[in-house]
């Protein structure tokens, strides 16, 4: 099979068209015969060496990608019954793993860490949903603020960001989000009941609504210590690439994983539901040809995308 992936760690250019050997299903596991493969952050972390870390004893090439969109091919033995041969579905895909990641013409993963499509959706929204929603719906898990409370985003018209905003609104939860001017439209779109503006100064504007500070903040913007002073004595600070802190006041840091949620199969199917019924916005800024990986890295790297760019493996 064809996959995208780095022998040696590097530049975009370091991307190339591999030739692998087909994958099999082992027990309790699923291939997908992929169509589409989202493009995120973390996939220039492991691009550029960022995960060698995490992979210890893994050997290149080196194959990106966490979110997977295509069609069932191969039940490994022990599989419940959920899934079927056929099935249109979405995978979270830890590219860690033996297997590697999603950019690839078939992917096995745990079936824990499969579900169906969202009906409606083509391959290439379906692909940007997982990963970028079960990191705000853990960000969210994080903070714990109830029903009636107030949380704020930052990066709120980013992928993760949008999808906190969303689903915090759904939690029954007032949302302040950050938002350039352009993008103010975008972020009260998803159902920021405040937008403030963007930037090194976003504590003060939050601070301008919530005096006191709000008791949880999701940091989608990983702005970190600038954060901190938005954040009410006590509260909870969501951050998305592992800052820990400190932070002082009784605020409490929490680092999250998105890994610690990829076989909640539960919680992966609720997802799917929520971008049926219009709770989340599935978002695609391009579609490029698989074989052009490298060109939509170097296009993640310059920035100012709305919604996930898509690579197209059909």
């Amino acid at each position: 099979m064809k996959a995208i992936g780095v022998h040696n760690f590097g530049g975009p250019e370091a991307l190339q068209v591999l030739e692998l050997p087909e994958p099999q299903a082992g027990p309790g596991e699923v291939r997908i015969r992929v169509h589409a493969a989202a493009v995120s952050p973390t996939d220039v972390m492991l691009r550029t060496g960022g995960h060698a870390v995490r992979m210890p004893d893994r050997r290149p090439p080196f194959v990106p990608g966490m979110d997977a969109a295509g069609v069932i091919d191969q039940l490994g033995p022990g599989t419940d019954g959920r899934l079927a041969v056929g099935q249109r579905v979405v995978a979270m895909v830890l590219f860690t793993s033996s297997h590697g990641g999603a950019y690839a013409e078939q992917v096995v993963v745990p079936a824990a860490s499969v579900v169906p499509a969202p009906e409606g959706a083509d391959f290439p929204a379906a692909s940007t949903l997982l990963m970028n929603a079960m990191t705000a719906r853990l960000a969210l898990d994080a903070l714990a603020v109830p029903h009636g409370g107030t949380v704020a985003v930052t990066g709120a018209a980013g992928a993760v960001g949008g999808y906190a905003v969303e689903l915090a609104k759904a939690d029954g939860l007032t949302v302040i989000a950050d938002a350039a001017r352009y993008d103010t439209e975008l972020v009260r779109a998803f159902g920021a009941d405040h937008v403030v503006e963007r930037g090194t100064d976003v504590a003060a504007h939050i601070l301008a609504l919530a005096p006191d500070g709000v008791p949880g903040l999701v940091d989608g913007s990983v702005q970190t210590t600038e954060t901190v002073p938005a954040v009410a004595d006590g509260g909870t600070l969501a951050e998305l690439r592992g800052w820990p802190g400190p932070a002082e006041r009784g605020i409490r840091v929490r680092p999250v994983m998105v890994p610690d949620g990829i076989t909640d199969t539960e919680g992966l199917d609720t997802l799917r539901r929520q971008a049926e019924d219009g709770t989340l916005t599935l978002r695609v800024a391009e579609v490029l040809p698989a074989h052009e990986a490298a060109e939509a890295h170097r296009m993640l790297e310059v920035g100012g995308l709305r919604g996930r760019l898509v690579l197209d493996f059909s």
